[in-house]
């Protein structure tokens, strides 16, 4: 049964999961990092053709039938290796070598957690394919310019190229959500390495300031970080309005207004 307090909705029709598994393109040999498996719906698919299969799950009655099924049937369930653990404490990148490919069925309610925490080991990832609420999708994807575009679209574009694959409606999981769902694909890199911030922790920082209270001007936002003098200079020197607001700013915007105000 599923743990509401986990936000189990567990992938039930095959239709969809074969879907999913043809979007994610595997080869052979690969390496996957498969967060909260759960019966290993997805799991089983991934297996063989020489590919590593961590999969780690925090529910451990869950995990520990993963783990049966991997014991009793070695060549259906071949290479996949079950960890019992959260992800967010999981130290990701000791657990498999090399570089690697993340799949996953995120609880809803932790989605951008999650992402954060992996993107720890960006340069090891080459992509991440999850299984997330609709509406966090859109965030992610969106461009400037729309109502959805903010600082966890800043986040995960400075890291990966993310677009959403394609929508899955609440009939796919048992038990059904409240909610739409969609699969993302991000590649790796993003736009990290053309950006070139020394600090990135300092620039993510900087972001959240800039979208603090969407409903004010990037130059509000900043007022108690910087002085006024310095905001209006930085927008004055990267031709950026005074008026402008932070959903309407590209990243190599952000990055521009950073760098100036940083050197002041």
């Amino acid at each position: 049964m599923a743990r509401q307090r986990l936000g189990q909705h567990f992938l039930g029709n095959n239709g969809w999961r074969k879907r999913i598994l043809d979007n994610l393109r595997v080869a052979a040999n690969e390496t996957w990092i498969e967060i909260g498996p759960g019966h290993g719906e997805m799991t089983k698919l991934l297996a063989g053709d020489g590919r590593k299969i961590v999969a780690i799950e925090a529910d451990q009655a869950l995990a520990e039938g993963l783990r049966a099924n991997v014991d009793s049937y070695p060549s259906e369930w071949s290479g996949v290796a079950v960890v019992t653990s959260d992800v967010l404490q999981a130290d990701i990148g000791k657990l498999v070598d090399g570089p690697f490919r993340v799949y996953g069925s995120l609880p809803y309610f932790i989605t951008s957690p999650i992402l954060q925490h992996l993107f720890r080991w960006a340069d090891r990832i080459a992509s991440i394919h999850i299984v997330i609420q609709l509406e966090v999708a859109e965030r992610i994807a969106a461009e400037p310019g729309r109502r959805d575009y903010g600082y966890l679209s800043t986040l995960c574009q400075f890291y990966t190229k993310p677009k959403i694959a394609f929508h899955i409606p609440p009939g796919a999981f048992r038990p059904p959500p409240k909610v739409q769902s969609a699969l993302v694909e991000m590649k790796l890199p993003g736009e990290a390495s053309r950006l070139q911030i020394v600090n990135p922790p300092e620039f993510f920082d900087f972001l959240q300031a800039c979208f603090a209270q969407k409903r004010k001007t990037l130059r509000n936002n900043l007022l108690g970080k910087w002085t006024d003098t310095e905001i209006q200079e930085a927008l004055c020197d990267t031709d950026i309005r005074r008026d402008a607001r932070a959903e309407q700013l590209t990243l190599d915007q952000f990055a521009q207004i950073f760098r100036r105000i940083l050197v002041r």
